[in-house]
């Protein structure tokens, strides 16, 4: 039966591999090569060698500001998006009444959009600012954690479930025991808690990551890169500098060919890790 099946095997993974290529493979080859050119469509590409590349790191473009911004706000959003996940997944792991309206409630707002998202936060944070007469575009800091906190209601009930079922798919015997054993419930926690979700902790790391790089949407509507390009991310650098500068699409190609290389570089070396320190139950 398997020897028949394998047959076809080319049959049924040819639509796949075909809708693979065409809206993935081929524009990203084609990508890396236009970053090699000086071109306004992709027909009058000519060729220039590396001096986008050099041209993307110069001082006026912002593209090593956007980056320093964007390590900063990835690193501030993966611990606390992380840590509130896992916090509010034990809390509705521990059997409260209500738990399935406070999980709908939390992963609500994975459901809006980013550009929606940015905009209300936008008129909560300026609302709340006005107390002082300024608004969100005043100043970079307030740009920073107006993000941080736009991502972290949007992405926390996301993670909150992925925690929740690493959580329920520790076996209840290993927990009755160690408290049979006298075990404290920190020692729970540090001991079978947290090592048995170490699945839970790579695919949410994973996503907070990748998410925190790419943001695009929430940064445009938010802030879009005020004042004076010091909360632009990497993403909305990218899009600046493809569409606002005639001349630079070259140059925007090329940064998003580096900010790919950046992003899932970061992104195995997160994924090596921490599968590293999962366990089996």
């Amino acid at each position: 039966m398997h020897k028949h099946l394998s047959r076809y095997f080319g049959v049924f993974a040819l639509p796949t591999l075909l809708a693979f290529s065409v809206a993935f493979l081929i524009p990203f080859l084609l990508g890396i090569y236009l970053s090699f050119t000086e071109f306004t469509t992709v027909t009058d590409a000519q060729f220039v060698g590396f001096s986008n590349y050099i041209a993307a790191f110069a001082d006026d473009t912002g593209f090593l500001d956007a980056l320093w911004f964007t390590v900063k706000f990835a690193v501030v959003s993966i611990i606390t998006i992380n840590l509130f996940a896992f916090l509010l997944a034990l809390a509705l792991t521990k059997g409260i009444k209500g738990t399935n309206l406070f999980r709908a409630v939390f992963f609500m707002p994975n459901l809006i959009g980013g550009i929606v998202l940015g905009y209300i936060w936008q008129v909560i944070i300026n609302g709340f600012l006005l107390f002082w007469g300024v608004d969100i575009t005043v100043n970079a800091d307030y740009g920073f954690w107006g993000l941080v906190i736009l991502t972290n209601w949007q992405m926390i009930g996301y993670m909150m479930v992925i925690y929740i079922a690493g959580i329920n798919n520790i076996p209840p015997q290993l927990i009755e025991a160690a408290k049979i054993d006298g075990a404290t419930p920190l020692q729970i926690l540090r001991k079978i808690t947290l090592p048995l979700t170490m699945p839970s902790f790579t695919i949410c790391t994973f996503l907070t990551l990748t998410n925190s790089f790419k943001l695009f949407d929430q940064n445009l509507a938010l802030t879009a890169g005020a004042p004076n390009r010091e909360t632009s991310m990497l993403a909305l650098d990218i899009y600046n500098t493809f569409y606002g500068k005639i001349g630079y699409e070259g140059v925007g190609q090329a940064k998003g060919v580096v900010f790919f290389l950046l992003v899932a570089g970061l992104a195995l070396l997160q994924l090596y890790i921490t599968r590293s320190r999962e366990v089996e139950a």
